[in-house]
């Protein structure tokens, strides 16, 4: 599904489903979507997708780089996805992807 325009539709459902990371020189992590969430914001010209945000927590206590991740997804293939470290817990580190 790279290259493709993804929209909160495509994880609408997903809450709880694993995401695994799979680029060559990180570790590969298991991420689990925990919240999928539109974001309100002006709406721009037509055509243009509907902003939303997504969080995932990984289990594994290393806290990765915002970057962009290659990350695989049994229903939606791999997917290039910018994360951004936002806090570390007991449960795990959390991570945040916005779309706009």
């Amino acid at each position: 599904m790279t290259g493709k325009l993804l929209s909160y539709d495509d994880f609408a459902g997903k809450t709880g489903e694993v995401f695994s990371i799979s680029d060559t020189d990180v570790p590969q992590i298991p991420l689990t979507l925990t919240e999928t969430e539109r974001v309100k914001a002006h709406r721009g010209p037509a055509g243009m997708r509907e902003p939303f945000s997504l969080i995932f927590v990984a289990r594994d206590p290393r806290v990765l780089p915002q970057r962009i991740y290659r990350l695989e997804h049994n229903d939606l293939g791999e997917l290039d996805i910018f994360l951004v470290p936002i806090g570390k817990t007991a449960d795990g580190v959390s991570y945040q992807a916005m779309f706009a």
